[in-house]
């Protein structure tokens, strides 16, 4: 990929003359913009020649120059380049600091739905310059009304969970929406806090629904709108509903060319499509984008943005068996010894990738070596993603037959799942409950309990049916209904394995070890033709692109 580097510096005027938002000069707000702390400096972004981040027309009040920058900053709030839109709106206070959008601006900077939620410095942030907002007069009944909205995500966060109040700020915006019928950008932020609301549990997708609804609706007439086209992405970002995002998918990459994000977010539904080679390609770009942006942005180690484009490209380099590639991003991140932000991101790359490494590939003994504590990294802050390297070690402990360190491995996630249910962070406990389960149940197997491990294990399978992947990860590191198939298959059950992966492979297409095992599960039941059609799907998924090009 052709990387530039793109550094965009929007002048920081300080003018008595400038005119304020509404046109009316007004004194400075230096002591509470101060108490802010705002990012400030040049927007840096990478990626390919097209310096684009989309097209976006959102309407507010002051001259042409402020609307235009203002806009830039709402076209990287939808590709989520969250810093680089805080510095944006940061540039836009500093010209005008009675420019009460730009406040708001700030606050969705640090909100960012749909990734990990924000931290206490980050909710102190939106919560001031909401509150700086607010006080800022005059402002259209709109600006108001926006502003208001954010608030009731943000207000009482030290009392209420980050849950609550996206459910909040999704009913504020409802109401936005049929206050404003005809404002665009109004619904686009609502379909956007539909899909931060929705539950992982429904697995009607009634926000997801509702939300492609509102976008698709919008799409044609807004066809470069970087928020329109990238929140399709993530609304159909299911197994039942991804198909329907393969267009945006497609796009999307081309539509804001300049965010690593941009170049990254295809892959989910490639991922969802087993569609291995488009996925390699979109992270790969992706990476190098991030690379140069931490680079650029002066970051110390390495960017979130280039760990999360690692852990999918890993996932799609182990589907297609190319072992020696996926390796290689294993020893790249073995080298780490910074990383920023040192969030969700982060600790789920530096987990998921040495355990999806060994466990795709059945390395046992290597499992039980794997280490929970990356160099520079607090991995002990993140339970869940430390449950998974303990799951890994326990799967190996079993298969090694040694009981008495795979039940070691269970106590430490029994207690690590504690955690979290005193955390209230239900999701994630619910995660490691799935682990727990399929745990028990390997255990019980080796133990010689074969009824136990059935019933334990096809618990594990019917919670993980129940809810939904995290949008972090490409993937559970072993899906518990192919592994479900696994343990059918060690108790000499062919059919019911068979039975088990095809389920998966519908939920999961492409899937190197469900192909293989369904294959050899077929064979066993005297399902030759299946076994051969399995085994004609492998060669398909593994051959190099240019052999796959040349077939179609």
């Amino acid at each position: 990929m052709n990387i530039f580097k793109l550094i965009i510096t929007v002048g920081l005027i300080a003018s008595t003359s400038l005119t304020a938002c509404r046109g009316k000069k007004q004194p400075a707000l230096a002591k509470e913009i101060s108490a802010i702390n705002l990012k400030t400096g040049n927007v840096v972004l990478c990626g390919p020649d097209d310096k684009s981040v989309g097209k976006v027309s959102f309407i507010i009040s002051g001259d042409d120059s402020i609307i235009n920058q203002f806009n830039f900053g709402v076209a990287l709030l939808h590709s989520f380049e969250y810093d680089e839109a805080e510095k944006v709106f940061a540039q836009i206070i500093h010209r005008d600091p009675r420019c009460a959008m730009a406040y708001w601006g700030v606050a969705m900077a640090n909100y960012h739905p749909l990734w990990t939620p924000p931290e206490i410095p980050e909710l102190t942030k939106g919560a001031k310059a909401l509150e700086i907002g607010r006080s800022i007069e005059p402002k259209t009944p709109r600006e108001t009304d926006y502003i208001n909205a954010l608030t009731d995500y943000y207000s009482n966060w030290e009392k209420l969970d980050h849950r609550t109040r996206c459910n909040q700020y999704e009913a504020a915006m409802q109401k936005l929406q049929q206050k404003y019928p005809n404002d665009k950008e109004t619904a686009i932020f609502y379909a956007l806090a539909l899909d931060a609301a929705a539950d992982p549990a429904d697995k009607t997708y009634a926000n997801q629904k509702k939300a492609g609804q509102i976008l698709n609706g919008l799409y044609a007439g807004m066809p470069y709108h970087p928020g329109i086209i990238h929140y399709l992405i993530h609304t159909y970002d299911v197994p039942e509903l991804a198909q329907l995002a393969l267009p945006a998918a497609q796009k999307y990459a081309s539509i804001a060319p300049a965010s690593a994000h941009a170049q990254h977010m295809p892959s989910h539904i490639f991922t969802r499509l087993g569609m291995w080679d488009d996925c390699i390609q979109s992270n790969l770009a992706s990476i190098a984008a991030a690379r140069c942006y931490a680079e650029n942005a002066g970051i110390k180690g390495h960017w979130d943005e280039e760990l999360h484009g690692m852990d999918y490209l890993v996932y799609a380099y182990l589907q297609k068996k190319d072992l020696k590639k996926a390796k290689e991003q294993w020893d790249y991140l073995n080298t780490f010894k910074a990383v920023s932000p040192p969030n969700l991101k982060g600790a789920y790359t530096f987990a998921a990738i040495p355990v999806r490494y060994v466990l795709e590939n059945r390395l046992w003994k290597e499992a039980t070596q794997l280490t929970t504590t990356p160099a520079g990294f607090p991995m002990q802050q993140f339970p869940w993603q430390l449950s998974i390297i303990h799951f890994a070690r326990l799967l190996g402990f079993v298969h090694l037959n040694q009981l008495d360190s795979a039940r070691n491995e269970l106590a430490t996630m029994n207690q690590l799942h504690n955690d979290l249910v005193a955390k209230k962070e239900s999701y994630k406990a619910n995660q490691v409950d799935i682990q727990l389960k399929a745990s028990e149940g390997w255990i019980a197997w080796k133990a010689g309990n074969p009824a136990l491990a059935l019933e334990r294990m096809g618990l594990a399978a019917e919670m993980e049916d129940k809810t939904e992947k995290h949008p972090v990860t490409p993937g559970e590191v072993l899906p518990a209904r192919e592994l479900l198939g696994d343990l059918f298959l060690e108790i000499k059950q062919p059919e019911k394995a068979l039975a088990a992966y095809q389920a998966d492979l519908e939920k999961h297409p492409n899937r190197y070890n469900g192909l293989n095992s369904a294959a050899l599960a077929a064979a066993q039941c005297g399902k030759q033709d299946l076994a051969d059609y399995y085994a004609k799907q492998l060669k398909v998924i593994t051959a190099p692109k240019t052999a796959i090009a040349k077939t179609e």
